[in-house]
C-alpha cells in the first residue's frame, strides 16, 4: 500500500484522525457504509471501482491503500483480529502479514493459510462457515476476484450451484457476534465480503430479495476526493514548475482528471515527472494518459501558421460559404488556444470542438469537414465519417459502442469507439444527424458532456482531442406556428435562411427528440450554410468540368476540350435549378457530359486522336449525345440555341 507522502509501511487510523470531522468526511462513502453494515449484514457485496487506490486519513498523513488494505484499515480499530483474503489464484492470505497472524488465521479457517495455492470451492465454503460462525475472535473474510469463481452465472456446474446455495443459507443463519470483552460491547458480524467487478457477476438469485447480503457500490472518486489527492500529488510537481501556485495547480489537476481513478492520478504524476514540458506538464500528462499519444498536434507551431490564413485555404475547396468558414475557423482557433468551453466549470475532458453544419443539400458541408481535417492534421484520412441514415433503428446505437456483455460480438468493440481509439486526434463527421434514432442522440450527449464513451468490452474511449461535426438539412422545409409549410430557397435572404434553419434544428432537437440538453451543449455552434449563388454555381461547374477532363487525361492520356458554345450551353442547363447545390450540378454534368462522353470514347478505335473537342450536344429518346472531333479540325464556334436541344 502507498502513502501519499512516504513509502513506508501501513498503520491504521489513530484516534486523532478519527476525531477530526474533516478527515472523517474524506473517508470514502463506501467505507463508511461498510462500517455501518458490519452491524446489520453478515455478507457484503463490494462492486464497481474495486481496483483503485482509496484516499484515507492516517494521523496527519494520508494513505492510498488498495481495497484489501482499505477494509483492514477500517475494521482493525473496531476490534477485528485479522482479515482473511481468498482469491482464485493465490488461495488464502491474511492481513496483517506475520507468522503469528497466519497461525491464528489457519486456526480460524480450519486449513493452512499463506501457502500460495488456490483452494477448491468445498474448502472455501468451509472457511466461510468457520469465519462466520467463530465465537471467540472478531475476524472477517474477503473473497477477492469473486467475479472469476465461476465461468457462467447462468449455467452453474453442480459444484458451483451447491456452493452458492450454501452461501445463501449461511447468510440467513449467521448470528451476530457478542464478545465477552467489556471494552468492546458492540455486537458485530464476522462478515463475508465479496469483491466483484459488477454486482451481476454472482448468481442473480443469491442477493435478489436477500436483505442479509448488502450490495455496496465503490464509485469513482468525486471532485472532493480528487482535490484532496491532487493537493498532495501536486507537491511533487512544484520542483518542475516553481512559479505555479500549489493550490491552483491542484485544482487544475482535479478538474483535468474527471472520471479517472486515484491510481490513474498517481500514474499521471509519474508520467509528468518523466516529461520536461514545463508548467503545462499536468495538462500534457493527463492528455497523454487518456489518449495514449504523447505527441499533440494541437500544440504544433505549424497549426497556428495554417490557421493564420485558414479562410483563404478553405475558400479554395468550399465556395460561397464565407460565414460558415469564418465560424468554423473561430472554433478551431478557440480549440488550439485551449479555450473550448472555457466558460464552464470543467472543460478538460470535452471534445476540442463541436460544430453543427446545417443548411441546404449539396452546398459544401461535408467538403468543409474534409477541408478542416486537411487543415488541422495535414491528412484527410484523419476524417471519420458516419452516415446516420444507417443508424435509424433503435438497436443501431450499439453499433457505435459495441454490443453489451453477453451478446454476440460484444468483445469486438464499437465502430465509433474503435475508430477514436485508433485515431484520438481526428475530425468525426456525423452526416445527416436528423436521421439517427433517439437513442443514438443520447450517446452524442454523453460525448459532448463528458468527452468519453465506454464500449461493450468495458474500455473507456476519450474524445478530448477530437473535433465533432454534425450535418443536417433541417429547416429547409418546416411547418410554422399555423401548420403551414414554409420552404426556403436560393432567393431567400440570408437572415431569413438563418432563422428558418436554426428554428428547424432547435424544434427537432428540443421538441421531436425531447433532448433540449443536447441543444445546450451545442450552444452557438450551429453554422448555417447558404444556398449557392449563380456566380458560385459557375465556379463549381467549371471546377467539375476540369476534374472530368483531368481524369480523362490521367487515365486515357487524352486531352478533351469543350467548345465554348457547348460549355456555355451545358452551364445554363446545369445551373437552371440550384436547390440541390453543387451535388445537383454534378448529377446533371454526369448525365449531359460524362455518360455520352464515355460512350463516344468507347466507340473510338485505339489509335484515336490525342486531342479532341466536344463540338455539339443534343438530347433524344436515348438520352444525351455528343459529337467528338479531333481538335485540329474544329473551328471555334459561337454559342447558339441549336447546340443544346
Amino acid at each position: 500500500m502507498t502513502s501519499m507522502s512516504t513509502l513506508d509501511g501501513y498503520g491504521g487510523p489513530n484516534s486523532a484522525a478519527q476525531a477530526d470531522p474533516d478527515q472523517e468526511r474524506r473517508v470514502p462513502a463506501w467505507l463508511r457504509e461498510t462500517s455501518t453494515c458490519l452491524l446489520t449484514n453478515p455478507q457484503l457485496l463490494l462492486y464497481g471501482n474495486i481496483r483503485d487506490s482509496y484516499l484515507v486519513p492516517d494521523g496527519d498523513d494520508w494513505r492510498t491503500p488498495d481495497i484489501r488494505e482499505a477494509v483492514w484499515w477500517l475494521i482493525n480499530p473496531l476490534g477485528y483480529r485479522l482479515l482473511l483474503v481468498a482469491d482464485p489464484v493465490d488461495g488464502l492470505t491474511v492481513l496483517p502479514a506475520g507468522d503469528e497472524t497466519e497461525r491464528l488465521a489457519s486456526e480460524v479457517a480450519g486449513c493452512p493459510v499463506g501457502k500460495g495455492r488456490p483452494v477448491s470451492l468445498e474448502t472455501l465454503l468451509g472457511v466461510l462457515r468457520n469465519v462466520a460462525g467463530n465465537t471467540e475472535h472478531r475476524v472477517a473474510v474477503m473473497i477477492d476476484y469473486a467475479s472469476r469463481l465461476c465461468r457462467d452465472t447462468q449455467q452453474l456446474s453442480p459444484e458451483e450451484h451447491y456452493f452458492f446455495t450454501a452461501v445463501e443459507k449461511l447468510s440467513n443463519n449467521t448470528k451476530v457476534l457478542r464478545l465477552p470483552d467489556k471494552n468492546d460491547p458492540t455486537p458485530r458480524y464476522n462478515p463475508i465480503l465479496w469483491v466483484t467487478n459488477n454486482h451481476r457477476d454472482l448468481p442473480s438469485w443469491l442477493a435478489a430479495g436477500n436483505a442479509t447480503i448488502r450490495p455496496i457500490a465503490v464509485p469513482l472518486p468525486d471532485l472532493g476526493d480528487r482535490k484532496a489527492a491532487a493537493k498532495i500529488l501536486a507537491g511533487r510537481l512544484i520542483a518542475q514548475s516553481p512559479n505555479e501556485d500549489p493550490d491552483e495547480l491542484a485544482d487544475r489537476f482535479a478538474e483535468q482528471t474527471r472520471s479517472l481513478t486515484l491510481r490513474s492520478m498517481m500514474e499521471i504524476v509519474r508520467l509528468a515527472q518523466l516529461q520536461t514540458s514545463g508548467p503545462g506538464t499536468i495538462e500534457d500528462a493527463t492528455r497523454c494518459y487518456r489518449v495514449g499519444v504523447q505527441d499533440n498536434p494541437w500544440n504544433k507551431p505549424y497549426l497556428r501558421g495554417r490557421l493564420a490564413n485558414a479562410p483563404e485555404r478553405l475558400r479554395h475547396r468550399v465556395r460561397g460559404q464565407e460565414e460558415a468558414i469564418g465560424r468554423s475557423v473561430d472554433i478551431l482557433v478557440r480549440s488550439v488556444m485551449g479555450l473550448s468551453g472555457a466558460q464552464t466549470s470543467s472543460n478538460s475532458s470535452r471534445p476540442r470542438g463541436a460544430l453543427f453544419f446545417a443548411g441546404p443539400t449539396g452546398v459544401g458541408k461535408t467538403e468543409l469537414a474534409k477541408a478542416l481535417t486537411q487543415l488541422i492534421f495535414g491528412d484527410e484520412s484523419a476524417y471519420i465519417r458516419f452516415d446516420m441514415s444507417e443508424f435509424a433503428a433503435e438497436h443501431s446505437a450499439e453499433r457505435l459502442i459495441g454490443a453489451p456483455p453477453g451478446y454476440v460480438g460484444h468483445d469486438a468493440g464499437g465502430e465509433l469507439t474503435n475508430a477514436v481509439r485508433e485515431r484520438p486526434f481526428s475530425v468525426i463527421l456525423f452526416d445527416e444527424i436528423e436521421k439517427a434514432h433517439d437513442r443514438v442522440m443520447d450517446k452524442f450527449l454523453q460525448i459532448l458532456d463528458e468527452g468519453r464513451l465506454t464500449d461493450g468490452t468495458g474500455s473507456t474511449v476519450y474524445f478530448s482531442e477530437a473535433v465533432l461535426i454534425f450535418t443536417s438539412n433541417l429547416g429547409i422545409t418546416r411547418l410554422d406556428e399555423r401548420g403551414d409549410t414554409v420552404t426556403v430557397g436560393p432567393d431567400t435572404p440570408r437572415d431569413q435562411l438563418v432563422e428558418s434553419v436554426t428554428a428547424g434544428v432547435r424544434e427537432h432537437i428540443s421538441e421531436k427528440l425531447n433532448r433540449p440538453e443536447l441543444l445546450n451543449r451545442l450552444g452557438d455552434n450551429i453554422v448555417v450554410f447558404n444556398f449557392i449563388s449563380q456566380a458560385i454555381a459557375t465556379e463549381i461547374f467549371d471546377l467539375q468540368v476540369d476534374r472530368i477532363t483531368g481524369l480523362i487525361e490521367r487515365e486515357l492520356h487524352l486531352e478533351v476540350d469543350l467548345d465554348p458554345a457547348v460549355q456555355k450551353a451545358f452551364l445554363a442547363e446545369a445551373t437552371t435549378d440550384l436547390t440541390m447545390g453543387g451535388r445537383g450540378i454534378g448529377s446533371r454534368l454526369e448525365t449531359m457530359l460524362v455518360n455520352p462522353l464515355a460512350r463516344a470514347l468507347f466507340a473510338q478505335p485505339p489509335d484515336r486522336a490525342p486531342r479532341q473537342t466536344v463540338t455539339s450536344a443534343s438530347k433524344d429518346e436515348a438520352g444525351w449525345q455528343i459529337v467528338l472531333q479531333p481538335a485540329d479540325s474544329v473551328p471555334i464556334s459561337e454559342p447558339g440555341p441549336e447546340l443544346l436541344s
